[in-house]
Parts: structure tokens; sequence; C-alpha cells
């Protein structure tokens, strides 16, 4: 598979333009259709993905193991626990090493400086599996899914409502970027940072997209083609555990909010969710949640990723 994005890492969808995510769509659609026919190309025979994990995860490690099997490759799980960098070694100096054993790195770190030292390291591309200031694979993930049900992505509004976190990021960078009409409703405390939103606001002025930001949820949600949210609380913020539940509350996703979707409104979450926090059961299960196919794409669209890098 010949690719313009050959040998590039990929830390944010800020860094991508509209036409590079794009190729990875198209890549993602036939790999896809082939899983679903049974059809495994092995175009990373012989290929060894690092995946270095300072957090736990059930999607990411297992979506990437599963993806370089597919493409006929060798996924190698590293936990924080199992390097050098616990007991000194600086993490560009890791990735030097890595970098010239493997043929790439998926980094799921706590710190986004921290997968930037790896890629700035690395002879080998560098994937970000998830920073506290973003998740590209997420957010790819996540357009290519409305893709898939709504059959466009620009002129639609995407709501997201809940904390202004590394997800809402990504979703920012990736929908100002395609088009899209973005909505966040946050509390202002938790907006997400101001270089973010004005980043956001020149992709938007070049795409015919938009951002918005609202206190209220149900302006937020009024209209909407998506309705979007995750977890009030992330990895790395237990100490805040009691003062956001309390906060968030009016931003549950709950049938009461939806309702001022629009009648045909996805439902979507990144996983895992917290059933009766930001999200009830009865949104989560219900028809209009596509959260369980957005789950499953992270398989092909990283295995789209890794083929179009590696």
């Amino acid at each position: 598979m010949r690719s313009e994005l050959r040998g590039r890492d990929l830390l944010s969808l800020r860094d991508l333009t509209r036409q590079e995510m794009e190729l990875i769509f198209e890549a993602t659609t036939e790999l896809k259709t082939l899983a679903k026919m049974g059809h495994f190309p092995r175009l990373l025979e012989g290929k060894t993905l690092a995946m270095v994990f300072q957090k736990t995860s059930t999607r990411t490690r297992v979506s990437f193991e599963v993806a370089m099997a597919h493409l006929g490759g060798h996924a190698l799980f590293l936990s924080a626990n199992d390097l050098q960098l616990r007991i000194g070694e600086t993490i560009r100096d890791t990735a030097r090493v890595l970098g010239r054993y493997v043929d790439g790195i998926m980094a799921r770190v706590y710190g986004h400086q921290d997968v930037v030292d790896l890629a700035e390291g690395s002879r080998a591309p560098v994937i970000n599996g998830l920073s506290d200031f973003t998740h590209p694979c997420q957010g790819l993930t996540d357009f290519y899914t409305i893709l898939e049900h709504k059959g466009k992505l620009s002129d639609l509004t995407l709501a997201y409502v809940g904390d202004g976190n590394n997800v809402a990021n990504s979703l920012i960078f990736g929908g100002t970027k395609f088009g899209l009409h973005v909505r966040l409703g946050t509390p202002s405390k938790y907006r997400p940072p101001e270089e973010v939103l004005k980043t956001a606001e020149k992709f938007a002025s070049e795409s015919g997209g938009s951002l918005e930001i609202f206190e209220d949820p149900v302006q937020a949600v009024s209209d909407a083609d998506v309705v979007y949210t995750d977890t009030w609380v992330s990895m790395g913020q237990e100490k805040e555990k009691e003062e956001r539940l309390k906060v968030f509350q009016p931003y549950q996703l709950s049938s009461k909010l939806l309702k001022h979707a629009k009648k045909d409104a996805i439902v979507m979450h990144c996983l895992p969710a917290h059933r009766g926090l930001e999200i009830t059961d009865e949104v989560m299960d219900g028809p209009q949640s596509v959260i369980f196919d957005q789950a499953e794409n992270r398989l092909h669209v990283q295995k789209a990723i890794l083929a179009l890098l590696l």
C-alpha cells in the first residue's frame, strides 16, 4: 500500500490535512470490506509495533494487537513498568533505542510531551494512542463512524457535552477541518485550552465549518445531527472526582437532553462509559446509539493507520 503518509508520526489531528484523513478513511473502507469477507492482506509481514502503555487499556491494546495480526505483523506490549523509564532513562533515549528495533511505536501516555519526545527521538513512526491533550486515533474513528451513518461530514452539527478533554480536542480539530459545525456544551471551568479554540477557528474559516461553546447543554444539543459524550473523570483526575460529578450532572446525556437533537441524531461515546453518570442506559442502548459500531471501527481505522504509516 503506497502512501504519502509512510514514515509520518500521528500525534494530533491538528497535524493532518483533510485530504490525509480522507486517505485514511479510503484505506479503512477497503480493509474493513476485505475483513468482512474474511480476507486479511498481510501488508505488514515482518513488521513489529512496540506498544508503550503508561495507562491501562482495553480497546487501544486489543485493537492495535489484532490490527497488527490481521496485517501479518507483530505487536509488542510494553507497560511503563517493563521499561527503563522507571529508573531514570529519558524518554528520548528510550525512543532512540526502540526506533532501531521496531518499525513503529504506539504510545498511550499521561502527558502529551511524552509522546512528542518519543517522536523526536525515534526514527520509526510514532502513533499517539492517547495523551492528556488529544486522542487522534479515536477522533479518526469518530469521523469515520459519522461518515458511515450519515454519508457525509460537512454541513452536519456535532454536539459534544461534558468535559472539554482530549477527546473534545480531537473532535474540535477534526470537525473544523471537515467543515462540521462543532458545538461544545461544557462548564466554563472545563473549556478546552484557548490554543485549541483559536486553532480550530482558523480551520473552520478555511473549511466553512464553525465552533461554538455553550454552558447550557440544551443549546449545544439543539437540532444536532450527532450527540457525543465522554467520561467526566479521566485517569489521573481521581482527586477531582467529587467536584466533577456535581458540576457535570446537568450535562448527562439522557433521553430528556437527546430530545432536543434531531430525531435521526446518532449518539456516540468513546468508551469506557460510566452508565448512570455521563450517559443513561436508555440512551446508550437505544436505537440512536452507534457506540458499539464506533468501538469496532477503532480496529478498522487503526489498521489503515498502521498500513499507511508503516
